[in-house]
């Protein structure tokens, strides 16, 4: 498969992971718990794909534990920010924020990556963002959208971006395969959220395991992709996530979401931004 398709893919299932999120929150409102549940079932869900692709591929495990530290970020403090901006804001509206994650990353990719700047990827990734703008403009948001929320959710769109150049950056180099590296972040990212948040363990947590086989495979397609693909191609693609989350928030949360029509032609702006840049990749 190639990088567009990957990350493609990524954003499908982030997308999803977001809306699953949201589910589960308005059962288990705790925050640590979540992150806990969330970033762990993903865990197991990458070691799924490490053990089926060794015999092929190998382990070569000293080589990513560079990925474990690029985890601290993202899913480590970025997934707590992640989830309190889902439960404050919504998955509709916190998926809108995350979509500028490309402008941020694009320009770190431009600035210490040296990765080549072109029109279109520009283009693409303004359009992206400018659907995003969108968001800010509207005026009837339901009354359980917190401010807060949109704040949470634009802590997160630093923390994805900088991992994603952080993830492009090692994965240049490391001997190690996508889905063995993806596990090292997630395996970082849960050490940290254990130490730091501490969750108070509960069956309750069985709530987020749809979110964490979402978030699951959508890590092991966003790595695949990076391993292919420069950040100014995959980043801005990966943020059509925006679009998965305000339509699936539309169909499965219509009476709680609230989906209108400043959402809607920020949606569009973003497959805009995102067909721009597949297409001149």
């Amino acid at each position: 498969m190639t990088a567009v398709a990957l990350a493609l893919a990524s954003a499908v299932l982030f997308g999803g992971m977001s809306v699953a999120l949201r589910f589960a929150l308005d059962r288990e409102r705790d925050v640590t718990l979540g992150t806990f549940a969330t970033v762990s079932t993903a865990l197991v869900v990458t070691l799924v794909f490490v053990a089926a692709e060794a015999p092929a591929r190998g382990v070569h495990a000293g080589a990513a534990w560079p990925f474990a530290l690029a985890g601290l970020l993202q899913p480590g403090v970025g997934q707590i920010f992640a989830t309190l901006a889902i439960r404050e804001a919504g998955s509709s509206r916190a998926s809108m924020v995350f979509g500028t994650a490309p402008l941020v990353a694009v320009a770190i990719a431009l600035v210490f990556l040296g990765e080549p700047a072109s029109a279109p990827l520009l283009l693409g990734a303004v359009l992206i963002v400018g659907g995003s703008v969108e968001l800010a403009r509207e005026r009837d948001r339901p009354a359980h959208v917190r401010r807060i929320g949109l704040a949470y959710a634009c802590v997160t769109v630093v923390l994805f971006a900088s991992r994603d150049n952080l993830v492009r950056w090692l994965a240049k180099s490391t001997t190690a395969p996508p889905a063995v590296t993806a596990a090292a972040a997630l395996l970082g990212g849960l050490v940290l959220v254990t130490a730091v948040a501490r969750p108070r363990l509960s069956r309750r947590g069985l709530v987020f395991v749809p979110a964490g086989v979402c978030f699951g495979l959508s890590y092991v397609a966003l790595f695949e992709a990076f391993y292919r693909g420069r950040v100014t191609v995959v980043s801005p693609l990966v943020a059509t996530e925006s679009l998965v989350g305000v339509g699936l928030s539309a169909l499965l949360l219509r009476h709680s979401e609230l989906v209108g029509r400043r959402l809607a032609l920020g949606a569009v702006l973003i497959v805009a931004g995102g067909a721009l840049i597949g297409a001149f990749r």
